[in-house]
């Protein structure tokens, strides 16, 4: 049996080496965690000694086949149960990220294979984020875009957006944005600010570049002016 805390480090790990396809670095891991980094390495030591990861001394460490689907197990108890509560028990989608990151350690792949079932065997959370499939398989990205990537005049689908932060994620709601919406990119500026409008709206949303780079968006074809 794991702990919780080297459970959230695979996670943690799995969500670094995804963003980049290339070794997490325990600085950037550190960072991530809010930890200190000599605590960082003495954790990914203990991993590496249990064949999770495999760890170089100033080169980074790595998921081993052994860590992936440990961590892609968690990430499934996750999602599935950031779903389950905002459409059974009906938190608000700022809400269920901290919710379920106390809650996944500690039901059992049965558990959440009948939450699914329930649910109707989900595809994505409520943020966008793939649910891995009882088989651990995780369905890609259907694009790589960002908001931030698009021109004034093109008309794009909200895919994902970070759940990491409840204040944006009540600003989008506010606004009605949400995974699945359409928008168009009505403005950018040479500082920085991205401007949209939910379809069917005439409302304007402003964000900062560095939230629009956040945020999937797949480009609808013949959608651009």
């Amino acid at each position: 049996m794991l702990s919780a805390i080297m459970e959230d480090y695979l996670k943690a790990i799995y969500y670094l080496q995804d963003e980049t396809d290339e070794r997490v670095r325990t600085s950037t891991l550190a960072e991530y965690m809010d930890v200190e980094q000599p605590s960082v390495t003495s954790m990914v030591k203990k991993l590496a000694e249990r064949d999770f990861v495999h760890y170089e001394p100033y080169k980074g460490v790595v998921l081993t086949e052994t860590g992936i689907p440990v961590a892609l197990e968690i990430i499934r108890h996750h999602r599935l149960l950031e779903r389950y509560l905002t459409e059974r028990l009906e938190y608000d989608w700022a809400e269920v990220h901290d919710e379920a990151d106390r809650l996944e350690h500690h039901i059992s792949n049965q558990f959440a294979d009948r939450i699914a079932e329930q649910l109707g065997d989900p595809a994505v959370d409520p943020h966008g984020d793939p649910i891995p499939t009882a088989d651990l398989d995780v369905s890609p990205p259907q694009s790589g875009e960002t908001l931030a990537d698009q021109q004034v005049g093109d008309k794009v689908r909200i895919e994902r957006v970070p759940d990491n932060d409840p204040d944006l994620l009540r600003y989008l709601s506010e606004h009605g944005i949400t995974p699945t919406t359409v928008v168009e990119i009505v403005e950018t500026t040479s500082f920085g600010m991205v401007t949209l409008v939910p379809d069917g709206t005439d409302e304007r949303v402003a964000l900062p570049e560095e939230v629009a780079r956040s945020i999937s968006a797949q480009t609808l074809a013949g959608a651009s002016n």
